[in-house]
Order: C-alpha cells, then structure tokens, then sequence
C-alpha cells in the first residue's frame, strides 16, 4: 500500500523547509531510517530519514521547492502490512498489481490511529498548515535533458543553474555526486548543479576547487557568447543579469534578517565601549599554548573572553535575562547558554554552549572549537540555534576593532571582541607598547540601565587585564 511521508516539524516552529536534494529518486527501494533527502530550514542543513521500507513511489517536491510543515513529501509503496493501514470508508483507487492506493488524507487519517505501527521519529505526523501543492520559487532554470530519466529530471532540472545554464551532455550519472555537506553547500551559493561537475581527484569526491573550476567555465563561456552578440542599441537594456546578480533571500540569510529586524525594532539597543590592555591573558594564552598538557586544547582570547563573561554574569544577572511583554514579568536565568557568533558559507549563525558558566577555561575552549566546526558544515542542530541567553561576537577575526552587535531576540545582551592592536599605552607611569582590545557591549535598555551594563563591561575588561583575578570569582 502507498503510505505518504509529510514533511516534520523539525524543531523551533520552523513552518517551512527547502528541499536542497534528494537523495532517493521513483523506483528506489527504501529501508527504515535510510536518508532520503537533504532538506534546509532557515537554521540548518537537516537529513531526513525515511519512516518506512518499501519503495519510493512519488516525489512530490522537487529540489528548490520551499514545502511547508505537513505538506507530503514523499509517497512510499509499503508492502504488505508492514505501513499505515488503510483508512476506514477511504475512497482508493486499484493500480494494476491490485493494491489499493489511498487518498493523502485516508493515509494520514490512518496513521494516526495506528501510531503503534508507524515508526517513532521525532517530529514526524505534524498537522498540515497548508493545503496544496508546495509553491515553486521562480528560478531561472533550463531542462535538463529530454532524454534524461525521471529521477535525473527530478534533481538536476530544478537545481539552480549559473546565469547560462550548460548543454547536459549524454554521460550524466544517475547516482549522487560525491560530495562533502560543505561543498554541496558552497556548489549551491554558486548557483552549481553537483551532478555536472566532474571529480578531478582519485577517490572520486567533489571538492571547491572543481566547483570553482566548473563555475569559472560556464562564466568563460557566458563571456564569450556575450562578446559575440550583437551590441544593443544605445538606451536598450542589455541581456538580464548581465550587470546585476540577483540572489534569492532564503535560508540563514532570511532568517537572520528577520530576526535582527525584530531585534532592533524591539528591543531598545544601547551600545557602550571599553578599551582593555590585554597584554597579560595574550601572555597567558601564549603559554597555555605551549603547555604540551594541553596539546590538542586549542585555548584563544575568545575562550577567555567567554570565561569572564560568565563569571561577570554572576555579579550582574540583569544582563542575563529575557524581557516576557505578554507575562509582564522579566525572567532570569540561573545558568548561562552562551551564544557564540559564527560566520558561515549560508551566513551568519548563532549557535550557544549549554551551561557554558559550568565548564572550565579548557572545556569552553573546546566547545567553541566544536561549535565553530559542526556551524561551517552546516550540521549545527536547530535546538542548538535558539535559546541563547547571551552572546559574544568576534570582530577580531576580520581585524576590525569595535562594532555594534545587534542583539539576539530574547536576549539581554551581546559583546563584541575586537582585534587585539598593539599600541602605545600608559603602563606604570611609563609609555610602553601593550596589547590592546576594544570591547562593545549591545543591551536591552528595558531590562538593564547604564549603570549596571557598564560595570558588567568593566568587570569583564578586568579580567582580561589581570586574568588571575579570575581565580577570586570563580
């Protein structure tokens, strides 16, 4: 019998979700909990698994089709009784073997009543929230091919293309391109189908490189076509795209726009300023360094940087709360989840570190590595996206020295970390070159006034200007 798949709540209310690829084509055979296709929330690249065994049926979205929340995404030929049975009075309709084939809705209605036989994943069966077919964005897109079968058709001719798609040509591989999470990532902001790009080590994965090398061509080759055309006549506009790149707002960037929108005209932002003389914790993270104790345990000013702000947390809760406008009540948290910016290929993320304000100086430090790492592969988990109480964002990567962070909703405060500069300062009297940050601290003014920020900032440029005055608070 054919059981329909719809698309799961995969976390935080999300109500929508981007198919990037599938991973199965019609025909395919299916096991419990196989992937069956890479989908993009405006948080995270998510796999889904397959909540059944059979074979895949239908497809019933196409890769770059935004479905939402409970719409069906996938149809799955289920033998025997091994699916969601069918629905009581369920007008169906016989296929040639002589199986009957239920409507969505008999399939839906039938696996709710029969939840002991459908397997328990987390999120699957929300509700629908919209009738109908999934909306299709405009895309500029050629076919692929018409000769090409009916799972290539599904993949490669809704992928996006550069601004002149290449002619497909007869040898295009019916199996997943090989490829890393990062690069199938970095192949889609290039507007590059992975099915056409060709492998040029031995093992056979695609790497940047032959994305760039793919993309570099298909420009060559617009460039020339361009170049032998006809001009246009003065006044005419010339060919769309050809002075200007349009980039569909989607994904991370969609939803980190909405929410600094929602930020800035929510909360009122105050932002104040701070420079450190850091000399000593760069010393100290210098030898930390070199500590072989410590090898593997990459420790950075950021790390420190994270560790005084949760001790400074303690003396100053205001700036560890949430502002809760329908209670009329402000709530304070007990713990620290400490929300760490990381810039990514998809954009600007904020993952956090649960109960950061309980781990050592080498446990924050690892945890931001692999904060940092699991963020770039775009593999960070949507819980781990939301429930921040505090942020850090570093400047200092880019070699800027101060900024403005906007900040989270939901969150009291933001500190941004500077470049470490070094400069000539005043030192015991004497004018000696140290090593000096600039630190930016963003508010909530409702929930914190200048006052309280403001020994907050100077309690954390304390501790990084003596770092073993650490050892009084913690």
């Amino acid at each position: 019998m054919i059981a329909e798949f719809r698309l799961p709540d995969l976390g935080e209310g999300l109500p929508e979700a981007e198919i990037v690829q599938w991973l199965v084509a019609r025909g395919d055979e299916v096991t419990l909990n196989q992937p069956i296709a890479e989908v993009e929330t405006a948080k995270a690249i998510v796999e889904l698994p397959s909540p059944f065994a059979g074979t895949v049926s239908d497809l019933h979205a196409a890769a770059g089709d935004v479905v939402a929340v409970g719409a069906p995404l996938i149809a799955i030929d289920v033998p025997g009784d091994a699916g969601a049975p069918a629905g009581a009075g369920g007008a169906g309709s016989a296929d040639p073997a002589g199986v009957t084939r239920e409507t969505a809705a008999d399939t839906a209605a039938a696996a709710a009543d029969t939840d002991a036989t459908v397997p328990n994943l987390v999120g699957y069966g929300a509700a629908p929230r919209t009738a109908g077919r999934p909306q299709r964005r405009a895309r500029a897109v050629r076919a692929a091919a018409a000769s090409a079968s009916a799972s290539d058709t599904a993949v490669l001719a809704h992928a996006p293309h550069d601004v002149v798609a290449p002619a497909p040509t007869e040898d295009l591989r019916h199996e997943r391109p090989r490829s890393t999470p990062p690069v199938r990532a970095y192949a889609k902001e290039r507007g590059v189908d992975l099915a056409l790009v060709e492998a040029s080590g031995v093992t056979g994965m695609i790497r940047r490189e032959d994305v760039d090398r793919y993309a570099d061509a298909m420009r060559a080759q617009a460039a020339s076509t361009s170049a032998t055309a006809a001009p246009a006549a003065p006044g005419t506009p010339g060919t769309p795209g050809a002075r200007e790149t349009r980039i569909p707002i989607r994904g991370v960037r969609k939803h980190t726009a909405a929410a600094m929108v929602q930020s800035a005209f929510t909360a009122p932002h105050v932002t104040t300023f701070l420079e450190v003389d850091v000399t000593e914790t760069v010393r100290l993270v210098a030898d930390l360094r070199a500590d072989r104790r410590l090898d593997g345990h990459r420790i950075g000013i950021l790390a420190v940087a994270a560790k005084a702000v949760c001790l400074a947390l303690r003396a100053e809760p205001s700036l560890n709360a949430r502002w809760d406008g329908p209670a009329g009540e402000i709530v304070q948290f007990h713990y620290v989840n400490l929300g760490i910016a990381a810039a990514t290929e998809r954009g600007l993320v904020v993952p956090h570190i649960a109960d950061a304000d309980r781990l050592t100086l080498v446990e924050l430090a690892d945890a931001i590595g692999a904060l940092a790492q699991t963020a770039r592969s775009g593999r960070t988990a949507p819980g781990a996206l939301s429930g921040g109480t505090f942020s850090i964002t570093n400047f200092g990567v880019f070699g800027i020295d101060a900024g403005t962070p906007i900040l989270n909703p939901g969150e009291a405060g933001i500190l941004g970390l500077g470049s470490v500069r070094r400069r000539p300062w005043e030192h015991d009297g004497q004018i000696v070159l140290r090593d000096i940050v600039t630190l930016s601290l963003s508010f909530d003014h409702r929930l914190a006034d200048g006052q309280e920020a403001s020994r907050f900032l100077r309690a954390v440029g304390d501790i990084l200007r003596e770092p073993g005055r650490a050892m009084l608070l913690s």
